[in-house]
């Protein structure tokens, strides 16, 4: 009887103790979350509900084990499992406990500052920093793991003896792959790209979405992504059209008749920006910029709170005004007669009006032919 009741109560109290200790921390937390409504961090702490119960069961019962007197020919092998149990699940809860704590200060930080340029730095920085710490903490617990093996702990000398050389062969073989990580860091904390910023890189004009340690994906327009090592944004220029405020100035350019009503074009202008919800109001303009012989360029100036936005504007605008110019003056809009293209040169000079004719000193014709 008791060697069936003496397994029963080691297994089963180890459980039934674990899922109270983890009621009772989880209900706590709920608390203190209700409590304490303006900080996020004791809401994503009860995300650790279940690391902590496996953290607790683990060590519970590799403390216990051995009173149970249950399978005693492979207890070693028992053990030696429990163990690598509760070096994995103590590595969990390291994760879970540290990305809670930053996200929290993230979201703080969100919360009480309205830069976005800020905010998407902030934002990039505890990105990495998670990445930093789970890499830290696997490395940890794979090396704790592999020491809980006698082989291992047993060739520990002759490793250590051997690390030089290794470590130099290593580097060698990493240096890309060092350059990247250090590249990572470089951007995260030199402010120089941020997760949101809307750079062009190669020609190519996308929004950063994702930086990691080794690579940075840009997502394009057309909803590509280009993926590119870190270290080409630390070696190489690049755009960063979201550096120093998102705000942007956009140009539309037209190319019109000389007698293309300007005074009007430029009212047409602010009543088309008045009604475009993407126009930020900060400032608007409209001149002759430049004329050829038979054009005139015609440049709107127009801004907007973002880089998608400024998009927006200038398309809306190039669009309502030509229209406009269509429909109420057409005689604004460049023309070609391709009549006179396709003659000769003496052909074109006889097809001209009387009044062309005679002011550039010749007679004026007396019929039409």
């Amino acid at each position: 009887m008791e060697n069936v009741l003496r397994p029963l109560i080691v297994v089963g109290g180890s459980v039934v103790l674990t899922l109270l200790i983890g009621w009772a921390v989880d209900r706590l937390l709920q608390r203190a979350d209700r409590r304490h409504h303006e900080t996020p961090l004791w809401g994503l702490l009860r995300r650790c509900r279940l690391p902590l119960q496996f953290v607790l069961c683990a060590a519970l019962l590799r403390g216990s084990y051995d009173q149970a007197h249950l399978a005693k020919d492979h207890s070693a092998a028992i053990g030696q499992v429990l163990s690598l149990v509760l070096i994995g699940a103590t590595s969990w809860l390291v994760v879970r406990i540290a990305t809670a704590i930053v996200e929290s200060s993230y979201a703080r930080y969100a919360t009480a500052h309205r830069d976005p340029a800020r905010v998407r730095r902030v934002r990039t920085q505890v990105t990495l920093i998670q990445r930093v710490v789970i890499a830290v903490v696997g490395v940890v617990a794979v090396s704790a793991m592999l020491l809980t093996f006698p082989a291992f702990r047993t060739a520990g000398a002759s490793l250590l003896a051997s690390a030089g050389i290794l470590g130099i062969v290593a580097g060698v073989a990493a240096q890309s792959t060092l350059g990247n990580l250090f590249a990572g860091l470089q951007i995260a904390f030199g402010d120089m790209v941020r997760i949101g910023d809307t750079v062009v890189v190669d020609g190519e004009w996308g929004t950063v979405e994702e930086i990691t340690l080794t690579f940075l994906a840009v997502r394009t327009w057309d909803e590509r992504r280009i993926t590119m090592p870190v270290s080409y944004f630390t070696s190489k220029p690049f755009e960063n059209w979201s550096r120093g405020g998102a705000q942007m100035s956009g140009t539309v350019f037209f190319h019109l008749d000389h007698s293309a009503p300007v005074p009007l074009m430029r009212e047409k202008l602010h009543d088309i920006l008045l009604e475009c919800a993407a126009w930020d109001g900060r400032d608007w303009s409209l001149a002759v910029t430049d004329t050829t012989p038979n054009t005139m360029q015609v440049r709107a100036v127009v801004t907007a709170k973002d880089a998608d936005d400024i998009w927006t504007v200038r398309v809306t605008v190039r669009e309502l005004l030509i229209g406009w110019l269509t429909e109420e003056h057409p005689y604004a809009l460049p023309r070609i007669n391709t009549a006179t293209a396709l003659l000769a040169p003496d052909e074109v000079v006889e097809a001209l009006p009387d009044h062309v004719l005679s002011t550039n000193g010749r007679a004026p014709r007396t019929g039409r032919g």
